[in-house]
């Protein structure tokens, strides 16, 4: 395949760079108002200036005063819109349209930036592709984690180091949540109904609360991380509807808060290095810098060979936070069509292979109602010892039940091990005679 030369721009360069918006929702909105109100500034940066020429959106009759924008801009006709402009910004979401009309965009010489993570995560590949065949760059750092600059430092900033673990808080809902539930002591569907009413949540919280919007984030920084393609089908993915007051109160108790993490690492294994790719809610001990991070907030925790430990704290939502990130993108779109080339684009020269979740590398906190008898511990140990896994720590708590009988519980926290032999063993434990239930399963990081 050969790669395409960048096009010159249409226009001469005392002309304005056509920007075109696709959305005219709460983040296109700030994009569009931004772009006017900077509109001096942002020339001065370029060395062009950029001219909005068109906003696609689905109703064309809907009030839209408030964005200073001149109503004839406002169109539904997208596919044409794509075809008269320099930089295509999309802001639809999902896989199509949007897909189409991004393809089509780079066909007629415009470069694209996006927000889309469900699409990039999906099909990043076949975008950069694209990209590349026609000549045009394709920016997405509004994808992940909203204002805060993740995207761009990952492949620039560290472009000459080697990462070799990213963990992070991707979802604000969520980390909402987990926060109000860990401060409050509220259960789970209470605090997604306060967070709904607060505008932190959606009326449909699915994609958050069941990890689908951490999860294509993880697919996105694992594929810029490490060199390789990842897809959101590729990472392991848990929500946080199983947490509950218990698995608080587990955490308090030894120091630690869940988080809902987005977890992309280097693993090394017999047959060579992989990378893991997981989301999922953990326990981190407070003296992690991710434990701070409290209410909506997103916070990216990076570890790389020469620079050490990285973390990138800020607004993970929200119209203005990611319009931010969106202009920043428009920025540097303009700024290599004015002087010619193109910005870096997708490097997977690595191509290293995804694990399965069972050879991901972490840690287990179990919690076990068990008799009060001899015999108990001794029989608990030879479970963990029967699958090759380590007990770090193990504490025993007296209690009764119901009826004033006296029932132990044991809370165990193992060292690391593959997750499918943590996993087999908790399935072992719950077979025991002496196990009434396995109260509490959660994995512990950030050790």
């Amino acid at each position: 395949m050969t790669t395409a030369v960048p096009r010159p721009d249409q226009s001469g360069p005392s002309q304005p760079l056509r920007v075109a918006l696709l959305g005219g929702g709460t983040v296109g909105g700030s994009v569009a108002r931004m772009l006017l109100e900077q509109a001096d500034d942002l020339e001065q940066r370029i060395g062009r200036r950029l001219e909005i020429v068109g906003i696609a959106v689905r109703r064309a009759g809907r009030d839209r005063s408030d964005l200073g924008v001149d109503a004839s801009l406002f169109t539904t006709d997208a596919a044409e819109l794509v075809t008269r402009a320099d930089i295509v910004v999309e802001l639809i979401g999902g896989i199509e349209p949007a897909r189409g009309l991004i393809l089509s965009a780079m066909e007629h010489g415009a470069s694209v930036v996006t927000a889309n993570k469900a699409l990039l995560a999906k099909d990043g590949a076949s975008l950069h592709t694209a990209a590349s065949e026609h000549g045009v760059d394709l920016y997405y750092e509004a994808s992940v984690a909203g204002a805060i600059p993740i995207l761009r430092p990952i492949r620039d900033s560290l472009a000459g180091d080697s990462i070799n673990r990213i963990i992070g808080i991707v979802n604000g809902t969520t980390n909402f949540v987990l926060d109000a539930m860990d401060t409050t002591g509220a259960g789970l569907f209470e605090t997604v109904e306060r967070a709904q009413a607060l505008g932190y949540a959606e009326a449909d919280p699915t994609a958050d609360v069941e990890g689908f919007d951490a999860a294509a984030k993880a697919a996105i920084l694992s594929s810029l991380a490490f060199h390789s393609r990842v897809s959101t089908e590729d990472v392991h993915r848990e929500g946080i509807t199983g947490v509950g007051a218990r698995d608080i109160q587990a955490a308090q108790d030894m120091g630690c808060t869940v988080k809902l993490l987005a977890i992309c690492e280097k693993v090394e294994t017999p047959h060579g290095t992989g990378i893991s790719a997981r989301v999922h809610p953990a326990m981190i001990p407070l003296t992690h810098p991710l434990a701070s991070v409290r209410e909506a907030y997103n916070a990216v925790f990076v570890e790389a060979e020469a620079a050490g430990d990285l973390m990138f704290y800020g607004q993970g939502a929200g119209g203005d936070p990611t319009a931010s990130a969106v202009l920043g993108d428009i920025v540097a779109v303009a700024r290599t069509r004015v002087t010619g080339g193109r910005g870096p684009g997708a490097s997977s020269y690595a191509n290293l292979p995804v694990l399965s979740m069972g050879e991901a590398i972490t840690r287990y906190h179990v919690s076990l109602d068990v008799e009060d008898r001899s015999g108990v511990l001794a029989a608990v140990a030879t479970k963990f010892a029967e699958h090759d896994v380590s007990i770090e720590t193990v504490r025993q708590q007296v209690v009764t039940d119901e009826e004033g009988a006296p029932r132990a519980m044991l809370i165990i926290v193992t060292h690391a091990a593959t997750d499918a032999a943590l996993s087999a063993t908790v399935d072992g434990l719950a077979q025991l005679d002496a196990v009434n239930e396995v109260t509490s399963v959660m994995r512990v990081e950030g050790n």
